[in-house]
């Protein structure tokens, strides 16, 4: 098995959103924004190549929408899901398995892109498996006043109508070596991967997690839908972490790629900032 970080470009986000209740004084100390309160994000994916399969989680925001919609997001950065991809030699068409973490337009967007002559949708990995958790696409299908502007029909409906799609019902081994569990904090349903990789434990933190700078228990997001959900699950996660020693992958956090944990007087903090790449078994 061999872990691939896969960057398709940056996105900004307002910093009070992503920070919640923590006051800007004190998240900017940790987490920079420009003039506007703007913070830039990383939109990284994550690549699994194990024997045969190629197991890609997450696929950024993609290029659908209009340019009014993409406007609003400030997109910035040379990467792609595409050129990720071909930098270590793939392609997707090479991808056996999508799990996506949730539906929301910056995980899911990539997945599904126009056909040739842009009057339909076409799956953007045509010979891969999509893996949703059935709360989550319960959810994202009919959704919530609050997410609703998050869920766009055509990241979504075009999974079920084109694509092959697996429903996970419940915290699994979904592959060997490759277990899944469900998060409520943030939105239902989402998928967290836990990979074994050699004698570790790397966690795809998705929006559980964003960035390290939201390992302290109150750094939470705006955006969630059950925060005082949030903080119980990162409670627990976080203990558990540092207990098994996890390193853990950040899909948002344009400074840390992935990093170990400590607890500290303060409550626990990271303790070392990692490269999947660096990694060797």
């Amino acid at each position: 098995m061999v872990l691939y970080p896969i960057n398709t470009g940056n996105l900004k986000l307002d910093g009070g959103a992503m920070f919640g209740v923590v006051p800007k004084v004190i998240w900017s100390k940790v987490y920079p924004c420009d003039e506007n309160n703007l913070c830039n994000w990383i939109m990284r994916c994550l690549l699994i190549a194990d024997g045969d399969r190629k197991i890609l989680i997450d696929t950024g925001i993609g290029t659908k929408q209009q340019e009014k919609f993409f406007a609003n997001y400030y997109l910035n950065g040379d990467a792609s899901l595409d050129s990720s991809l071909s930098s270590f030699g793939f392609t997707v068409d090479d991808i056996t398995d999508v799990i996506l973490t949730h539906l929301h337009f910056d995980h899911c967007g990539d997945a599904i892109r126009w056909n040739e002559d842009k009057t339909g949708y076409v799956p953007t990995f045509k010979n891969a498996t999509y893996h949703i958790s059935r709360q989550q696409w319960e959810w994202a299908t009919n959704p919530n006043n609050r997410e609703k502007a998050s869920f766009l029909k055509e990241n979504i409906l075009p999974i079920k109508e084109k694509a092959k799609l697996h429903l996970i019902e419940e915290d699994c081994e979904l592959f060997p070596g490759i277990s899944v569990r469900l998060f409520n904090g943030h939105t239902d349903g989402q998928v967290i991967p836990f990979i074994k990789y050699g004698d570790r434990t790397v966690v795809y933190m998705a929006d559980v997690l964003p960035s390290a700078a939201h390992i302290p228990l109150p750094y939470v997001m705006s955006y969630d839908t059950r925060p005082l959900v949030t903080l119980d699950e990162k409670g627990i996660f976080l203990k558990e972490a540092v207990d098994n020693n996890y390193i853990l992958f950040f899909e948002h956090d344009l400074y840390h790629e992935a990093c170990t944990l400590v607890e500290t007087e303060k409550g626990i903090r990271m303790k070392e900032a990692i490269s999947i790449s660096d990694l060797r078994f």
